[in-house]
């Protein structure tokens, strides 16, 4: 009777050890399979950012690109207005006057 007790003693202590051992494997799998995913995060990231700031930056390229177009197109038509007023301002100056006259 007592072989068959100890029997089971040994195998519940193997048993405990089992899942002792078990439990320690798993907080091990745990920490590497949080490690990896935080990693897997922060690449992640990343990329995602350096993706962005590359959008970010074309479309700075592209409105300066735009801009510069405007300017030189608002450039281009005030020197036209100036030099119609630089030809007329006499012949304008001279409407205006008739017109206010002509009461």
């Amino acid at each position: 009777m007592d072989s068959v007790i100890n029997k089971l003693t040994e195998i519940e202590d193997a048993a405990s050890a089992i899942v002792e051992h078990a439990q320690e494997q798993k907080a091990v799998l745990d920490r590497e399979y949080e490690e990896k995913r935080k990693a897997f995060d922060a690449e992640l990231e990343e990329k995602t950012q350096a993706q962005i700031q590359a959008i970010r930056d074309g479309l700075e390229e592209e409105k300066e690109r735009l801009m510069k177009g405007q300017a030189d197109g608002n450039a281009g038509l005030t020197a036209q207005l100036r030099q119609e007023y630089e030809a007329n301002h006499t012949r304008y100056a001279r409407e205006i006057l008739a017109r206010i006259t002509e009461v």
